[in-house]
């Protein structure tokens, strides 16, 4: 099976922030991530019977959105999914040629399409379902991080991005080296408490999910109320965001 590369502290990784406090499900990244990718390192990507009744398709980054909380206080959350890039990436050590590996220089997980054989052993070891098979090439595909793009030399610096964060609306896609704990996307993630995504896992995921702020999950207040008595805690920030909580 397919061995990982050392990862000592400090190496580069370069990796997703995805805010979910402000992402709205638009699918701009979804899309420009499958228009960028037709044409790119892992192109093509496949597509049948796209405007039939049964479409099936490659797509590398995928949208999902569910209901949180209850009542007032309840908001729709949308979640987007691909490869989290895993420190210890389970489709790597499962890999029976080699052709899926991680990037010592970048952490960068990708696929030698060479020598893949379909065998799809990696998509059944991924837990996340970030694997892609294309039936068209019986090879498997994933997200690259849009590695023709982010090294492209012909591009302007500030368009060195994967296509999802570049064309994201609301800015809810953050890129950058999470192995640096001084990088701004490192440093964000520490500031809103960014999680990984299953970590109970042990896969280590370098992608980091930033989760919905509570105070946005509040219910909204009601009809103005005559003055209350003083209240002992009200200097205490923190008692009344508990209490605000548990009234939910």
């Amino acid at each position: 099976m397919t061995d990982l590369p050392a990862s000592p502290p400090g190496r580069k990784q370069l990796g997703l922030v995805i805010d979910l406090d402000i992402c709205v499900g638009c699918h701009a990244c979804a899309t420009a991530c499958k228009e960028w990718n037709s044409g790119g390192h892992m192109a093509p990507l496949t597509d049948f019977h796209p405007y039939g009744g049964d479409p099936q398709g490659v797509w590398f980054n995928r949208i999902h959105s569910f209901e949180e909380g209850d009542g007032e206080g309840a908001r729709t959350v949308h979640f987007p999914r691909s490869c989290l890039h895993c420190a210890e990436p389970a489709c790597v050590t499962v890999c029976p040629t080699g052709a899926s590996y991680k990037r010592a220089e970048d952490g960068i997980v990708l696929v030698n399409e060479a020598i893949c054989i379909g065998c799809k052993l990696c998509s059944w070891a991924c837990p996340y379902g970030a694997r892609e098979f294309d039936a068209d090439v019986g090879v498997m595909k994933k997200c690259t991080l849009c590695i023709d793009r982010i090294y492209n030399d012909n591009l302007a610096v500030e368009e060195r991005l994967p296509a999802c964060v570049m064309v994201c609306p609301t800015h809810a896609r953050h890129f950058g080296d999470l192995g640096d704990p001084n990088s701004a996307v490192s440093e964000m993630v520490a500031r809103r408490g960014g999680l990984d995504l299953m970590p109970e896992l042990g896969y280590r995921p370098v992608n980091k999910y930033l989760p919905p702020r509570l105070d946005r999950m509040a219910p909204a207040p009601g009809p103005a109320e005559p003055p209350a008595a003083p209240d002992p805690a009200e200097g205490n920030r923190l008692l009344r965001w508990i209490d605000r909580l548990l009234s939910r």
